[in-house]
């Protein structure tokens, strides 16, 4: 199985993620386990030069796609490279997995158009996780 085959099931009825997702998983572990939580990942894409793309995650606008290409420079093939050996996928299936799922899950971390204080973050996606 693919990773488009994972996310494809991510988003149910109302927005709810369905549980077992490897992938949903592992972007909230790589959140959960960055410097700086959500925000720092973030101002990686920032850093990039993806700042217009991480800006309409988070507001209420439609979202801005991200590549693979951008997801790498991003995250850098090292980490990229363990969230791929994480889900037993090669590391442009998980580059790719992260391009389509990113922009989705910061889009629900952020529904009022802002990222959401301390660990509430957290607790919404693992709401989506169950």
């Amino acid at each position: 199985m693919g990773l488009l085959d994972m996310v494809g099931g991510l988003l149910g009825q109302g927005g709810q993620a369905q549980g077992g997702n490897p992938l949903m998983g592992a972007v909230m572990g790589l959140i959960q386990n960055h410097p700086g939580g959500l925000q720092g990942l973030l101002g990686q894409f920032q850093e990039k030069g993806l700042g217009d793309q991480v800006a309409s995650w988070i507001g209420t606008g439609a979202n801005q796609p991200i590549s693979p290409e951008h997801v790498q420079a991003a995250l850098g093939s090292d980490q990229l490279q363990q969230l791929a050996g994480q889900l037993g996928v090669s590391h442009d299936q998980a580059a790719s997995g992260l391009a389509d799922l990113l922009p989705q899950v910061v889009d629900k971390l952020s529904p009022q158009g802002s990222l959401p204080e301390g660990g509430m973050g957290m607790d919404l996606l693992k709401k989506f996780l169950s």
